[in-house]
This record gives C-alpha cells, sequence and structure tokens, in this order.
C-alpha cells in the first residue's frame, strides 16, 4: 500500500470512531440532554469527517457533511432549537452520513441521490427556516487551493501580496493545543477559500532547527488576504471552532500594514480558467515534497542523525501532533498479528504444563530448584497469557452502538414506535466473540420489534404507553458473558406456538410440553409465527440460526418469557474463544474438564445424604436442598453400569440460568488452565461437550458443558408427579 492510500485507510478507521461517538451523542440529544457540550461533540465529529473528506476529493460526502455540519453550527450557536424534530432529523442524517462513508469505502454502492438530496433538503429548512438557501457547493465550485512550490530557503524574499480592493487581511498563528484537538490549519485554509479568492503567505521563519523542534509548540504564522465582499462575521465563523487555540487578527484589506515576511509556503487562488481540477490534487507526491525538501537542508543547519519520525498528514482531521499528557498512548495493529501471537502464547501454556508433568513423573522433591522453577514459569505464563488476552479484549460498544439505527429503521418499516435502551456497553469479551455478536443480536432485535412489540393502538388499548421499550444489556456473570434482549411487548403465544408446531410436523399433537419446551419450539428449523413472509422476519430461517451461530461460539441461548409482559432472550457466551481455568476430573479412567466458574463445591458423597426420586434419580443432600446427582461417566456413555456414588467426589455446579446439579466423578487431579480447542470444527459437535483441550501428557481432553448435562438430565427426569430442587 503505498503512502496516499495507507493515509486514506487510516482516515477511514478514525470515521468509523467518529461515526460511533456521533451516534452516541446523537442518543443523549435524543434523551434530552441537549446541553452545549453534546452539541458541540455532534459539530465535531461531522467536521472532523467533512475535513478528511475534503482532502482525499470524496466530493459526495463533503457536500452532505457541509449540510448536517451547518444546522449543527446553528443549533451549537442558540439560533435554531434542538427540538424533537430536529433531533430526528439528525438520526436519520447520521445513518445517511455512514452510508455516505462506506461508499466512498466502495463497501456499499453510491448513496441514492434522491435519498440524500431529501434528506439535505429537509436540514436545510431546519437551518434557514424554510428560506430558500444558498447553493452549498455546486460540481464546478473549485474551492480547493492550488498548491504552488515548496521553497525552503529562507533568505529568499518572497513576492508581495497583491492588493485587494475590498476583502480582510486574516494573520493566524496556531498554538500547539489547536493541533492537540485534532484541527489542522489547511482545513480553516480550505474555508477561508469558499468565501472567495484568497492569497496565503506561510510565515516559518521562527521555525528552529531540527534538534529545538517540539511539535507541541506553534510556531508557523499564516497571512491570508480574502478578496470577498463578506462581512467580518463570516470570516470569524471559519475560525470560530479554533478561536481559544490561536492568535487571530482580522483587518480590513485597505487598513491593514504591508506584510513581507520570508515565505516557505504559498498558496494562491488564480482565476478558474487556469485552476487545475481537483483531482490534480496528490496528497502522496506533496508529501513526497515536503520530506524531500526537509532531505535537502544544508548540513550545518541539520542536527545529527536521529530516527525518522512516522509522517503526520497535515489535511487528516483527526490527526493529533502533540497528544495530551493525560490521554493514552495507543497503537493500531494487525489482528492477524495478535492472532498469530495468541496461538504461540496458547502453545506455550501447553508446554509449560508438559514440562510440569514431566517434573512430577520424574519424582523431584517440590523443593528442588528444577520444581521451584517451573513454579515460576507457572506463574510467568499465566501473566502472559493473560496480559495477551486482554488486548483481544474490546467493549461490545462496537456491536451495542450499531443498533440504534438498526431499530430505528425497522421500527419506521412496521409502523411502530420503539425506544431502545442499552446497558452494560463497557462489558469487554473476546474480540472474535464481539464480532460474532452482531449477527444473531440483530436478527433478534429485528425479531423482538416485529413479532413481540405490539402496534401502538394494542399497546394503549392495553394499557401500555404507545412506545415499546426494547433492552439490550450485557453483563459478566460466572465467568461468561451475558447478553440479554428484552422487550414489554406481548410475550409468546404458546397456544398458537404449539399449534404451528404440530401444523409443521415438529412434534405430535397429543405432546405433554412444558412452557419452557414449548418457547423453544421457535428454535426448531423452519419455524415462523409470521403470518406474511416480509423483509423484515418470516421467512424460517431465523431463530434455528441464530441458536447455531450461538453454539458455534460455545454459548448457549435461553428464553423467558410472560404473556401480556414480553419475553427475554438470554445469550450466555465463553469470555474468550482461547483459553480458560478448569478442574481435571477422573470419569470411567476419562480425563474430563470441569469448567471452574461453574463449579460451586466439591465433596464426598455420604450415604446418608444419598437418596432416590421414586426409586430411580438419585439425589443428594447438600446445605438442606436435594440437588439431581448425575454420573458423568454413565451419562456420557464411558461406562454401562453407575459407579458408587460414595466411592466417587460430587461437584456441585451452577447453570446460567441458577440450576444447581451434582456431578459424580471417580476422582479430581487438580485445577488446571487449558487451551480451548474448538471440536466442532475439528470432529464434530458432541452433547454435553464445548470443546476440548490437550493436556501436559499430550493427551486430548475433553471441556464438559455443565448446561446441558443439567438441562438433558432434568428433561429426561422430568414427570407431572416430580419436583427436583433448584
Amino acid at each position: 500500500m503505498d503512502a496516499f492510500e495507507a493515509i486514506k485507510a487510516t482516515f477511514f478507521q478514525e470515521c468509523d470512531e467518529l461515526l460511533a461517538d456521533l451516534e452516541a451523542k446523537l442518543m443523549l440529544l435524543e434523551q434530552g440532554q441537549t446541553d452545549l457540550e453534546t452539541i458541540n461533540a455532534v459539530f465535531r465529529a461531522v467536521h472532523s469527517v467533512k475535513g478528511g473528506a475534503g482532502a482525499f476529493g470524496l466530493e459526495a460526502l463533503v457536500r452532505f457533511a457541509h449540510v448536517f455540519e451547518t444546522l449543527m453550527d446553528e443549533l451549537r450557536a442558540g439560533r435554531k432549537p434542538c427540538d424533537a424534530v430536529t433531533i430526528k432529523t439528525l438520526l436519520r442524517a447520521s445513518d445517511v452520513l455512514a452510508d455516505h462513508i462506506q461508499a466512498a469505502q466502495g463497501l456499499v454502492p453510491p448513496v441514492d441521490e434522491a435519498r440524500s438530496a431529501a434528506l439535505v433538503a429537509e436540514l436545510e429548512v431546519l437551518t434557514h427556516g424554510g428560506e430558500a438557501p444558498p447553493p452549498v457547493m455546486e460540481e464546478d465550485d473549485d474551492f480547493d487551493f492550488t498548491p504552488m512550490a515548496f521553497d525552503m530557503a529562507l533568505d529568499e524574499p518572497a513576492a508581495p501580496l497583491d492588493a485587494a480592493p475590498a476583502g480582510w487581511r486574516i494573520v493566524f498563528k496556531p498554538m500547539g493545543r489547536m493541533y492537540a484537538n485534532a484541527n489542522e490549519a489547511g482545513l480553516l485554509l480550505r474555508e477561508l477559500g469558499r468565501l472567495g479568492p484568497t492569497q496565503v503567505r506561510l510565515d516559518d521563519s521562527a521555525v528552529p532547527t531540527l534538534d529545538a523542534l517540539s511539535v507541541e509548540e506553534g510556531c508557523l504564522t499564516w497571512t491570508i488576504d480574502l478578496s470577498a465582499d463578506v462581512d467580518e462575521a463570516a470570516v470569524r465563523e471559519v475560525f470560530d471552532f479554533v478561536e481559544s487555540d490561536c492568535d487571530l487578527t482580522i483587518t480590513p484589506l485597505g487598513q491593514a500594514s504591508d506584510v513581507c515576511a520570508d515565505a516557505a509556503l504559498v498558496f494562491e487562488d488564480e482565476p478558474a480558467a487556469i485552476l487545475p481540477a481537483r483531482d490534480d490534487l496528490d496528497i502522496a507526491a506533496l508529501l513526497a515534497r515536503a520530506t524531500g525538501a526537509v532531505a535537502d537542508i544544508a548540513p550545518e543547519a541539520a542536527p545529527a542523525p536521529a530516527p525518522e519520525p512516522a509522517a503526520v498528514p497535515a489535511a487528516m482531521p483527526t490527526a493529533t501532533p502533540a497528544a495530551s499528557a493525560a490521554a493514552p498512548v495507543t497503537i493500531r495493529v494487525d489482528l492477524d498479528r495478535v492472532d498469530r501471537l495468541i496461538n504461540v502464547v496458547g502453545e506455550l501454556v501447553i508446554q509449560q504444563a508438559m514440562l510440569s508433568q514431566r517434573v512430577l513423573e520424574s519424582g523431584l522433591a517440590r523443593s528442588s530448584g528444577i520444581a521451584l522453577g517451573m513454579e515460576d514459569l507457572e506463574l510467568l505464563t499465566r501473566e502472559i497469557q493473560d496480559s495477551v488476552m486482554a488486548i483481544r479484549a474490546q467493549p461490545v460498544k462496537s456491536v451495542f452502538q450499531r443498533m440504534p439505527r438498526l431499530v430505528r429503521e425497522v421500527a419506521d418499516m412496521v409502523s411502530k414506535q420503539v425506544r431502545l435502551v442499552t446497558a452494560g456497553e463497557d462489558t469487554e469479551v473476546d474480540k472474535t466473540v464481539v464480532e460474532r455478536l452482531a449477527e444473531p443480536i440483530t436478527h433478534m432485535l429485528r425479531n423482538a420489534i416485529d413479532h413481540g412489540l405490539e402496534t401502538p393502538e394494542e399497546r394503549v388499548a392495553a394499557g401500555k404507553s404507545a412506545e415499546g421499550t426494547v433492552r439490550l444489556a450485557a453483563l459478566h456473570r460466572s465467568g461468561r458473558i451475558v447478553i440479554e434482549i428484552s422487550d414489554d411487548g406481548r410475550g409468546i403465544n404458546r397456544e398458537r406456538v404449539k399449534k404451528i408446531a404440530v401444523d409443521k410436523g415438529l412434534i405430535a399433537p397429543d405432546a405433554a410440553l412444558s412452557d419452557e419446551q414449548i418457547d423453544n419450539l421457535i428454535f426448531a428449523p423452519g419455524f415462523s409465527t409470521a403470518a406474511v413472509v416480509s423483509d423484515i422476519s418470516g421467512r424460517g430461517v431465523g431463530m434455528d440460526v441464530v441458536k447455531r451461530s450461538i453454539q458455534a461460539l460455545g454459548g448457549r441461548i435461553s428464553i423467558s418469557s410472560v404473556p401480556g409482559k414480553g419475553s427475554t432472550f438470554t445469550l450466555s457466551l465463553p469470555l474468550t474463544l482461547a483459553v480458560m481455568d478448569g478442574m481435571v476430573v477422573t470419569a470411567a479412567e476419562q480425563t474430563l474438564i470441569a469448567p471452574l466458574p461453574a463449579i460451586v463445591e466439591s465433596l464426598t458423597p455420604q450415604a446418608v445424604d444419598l437418596h432416590h426420586v421414586g426409586g430411580v434419580d438419585p439425589v443428594i443432600r447438600f446445605r438442606d436442598r436435594f440437588l439431581p446427582l448425575i454420573d458423568v461417566a454413565f451419562v456420557m456413555g464411558f461406562s454401562g453400569t453407575p459407579i458408587d456414588p460414595t466411592g466417587g467426589v460430587a461437584v456441585v455446579v451452577e447453570t446460567e440460568g441458577g440450576q444447581q446439579a451434582a456431578l459424580l466423578f471417580e476422582a479430581i487431579q487438580g485445577q488446571r488452565q487449558v487451551v480451548i480447542k474448538s471440536l466442532e470444527t475439528n470432529y464434530q459437535q458432541v452433547d454435553g461437550v464445548a470443546a476440548a483441550t490437550i493436556l501436559g501428557d499430550g493427551r486430548v481432553a475433553l471441556i464438559l458443558d455443565v448446561d446441558v448435562l443439567v438441562a438433558d438430565m432434568r428433561r429426561n427426569a422430568a414427570r407431572p408427579d416430580l419436583k427436583l430442587a433448584s
């Protein structure tokens, strides 16, 4: 990738961050937080996108962002009210702005001109109060400056500025904090160029030698002669956002004293007839010429050779040449490199476990130097593992922030009033899990709006508010991440669900099903409650696909629904797909791993605490309660006969739903951090098994899926006259 494309790629990465911030601040406006700080944050995001887009000649994006920015400027100046109608229009404008950015990247087709123009018209009406707005930018407007020659000879006087009959002389000296706040002089000069013909002079006489140069200090002064019949307020508006971060004087051209300072760079706005097309603006060439000019400085003026700093593009809107001391220092790293690092660290964990096993088998005393060294190695390996996993951890905010637009669009399509409430956006999880969460969450939100929520008329008739609420929340629980999607709608109509399942041949007409079993029928392949196939849902390939995608991540999905009150879908997923803490156990000479976060306690069963319900199902007394006792080797087919519970070890576990049970094993070998290997990818899915791992002796061990084991036992043991403790 050449320098120009690399800078452009960085711009689009920053656009993603700006759009996320824009969406978040617009949601605050929608919630009534219409303070100046929030409005300014929206303005800054749009302004930064517009500035960067102009640098790369993305005209469609610049035109739309300019109209968006103009309305935001009216709002922050208090000239227009930030009312509900305006906020709703701004939300839709942010959606179109995102589409323009994606189109500029080539990810989607160009934005429909009619759709964009219609929204531009709405923005202009809000901006100008219904009056005919002045033209923003026509396709043949040449508002860009034309870069002329770089001249680094500081002893050569520049040509005097041409006098102008009417206009303004602007002397502009940026301070270091202006750049730290992600503003660029070049973008301000472009804005002045939109007001009329300009002549621009850069005074670099205050630039020190390289050994004394500090990027945190402003040492450049720009003098701009603007030949345009505009008032001073229009000129100051260009600098409104940075006026406190620069030295600025504005005087009429007739009163301005002649300035004949040495010049390092001159921009001149020539008549349009001889201006080159905007496509001729070659940022890569300018960068090459600039770096070449620096290299041509006389040896006596340059300090001893030093490592070359990374180039900072002057036209980037959010580049930060001088970072705040309190701001965290970050770097962008290719995800493939992080993945390779994690794989290597995973192998390191396995090798460390193997070495520990060999030392244990050798019979060395625990106090020996080798044994103590292995303990130190284990601690160090664990710290490396945790540190590497933290690199991949990221908040689910990146997924959650995509959903408000989806909710708005789906609500408009089905003519429903919907409010989205989010919680736990800062909950961190492995990046791979985050990326694969978007699709199932998207489908369930669409399903909640289309199927779960009633129409405004139905809600009012039921004594509810006309506006329905959908809640999207994330939290950590028992070493896993839990995502909840809930609504306050009509709930699941179980009679209708069962009838559809019978009609489709999914269950027998006389099947006796619990409420939970009926609810789970919606995950059956081909099941749909939609009467009409639409673009939203009802194609019969919905919730079963969601369930499979969640299971592919080693997760589970469950439903809780109350008729007339609403439904909650709960997704439980591992925090990472790479490592986990587990308890190594033995069942029928098979070595298994029980996830440590699910374990409550382990105990040796006593005969007095063992009972059978109905003479069949074994239970064990635990803290004045009776818990189901599951012989893991027997239920998984490792052994044909159950073992004597008093000769084994019972491990009390708790599922995501809060249900408890006791898993019976022959022995416990110890606790260990294990590297997770997908069993489905390398073999096939096995009931009761979540994944596999490699032990220190090189053998493969299965990682148990506690929730599935407990759920299967309860289904098999369920009878109308029996209720087990939960």
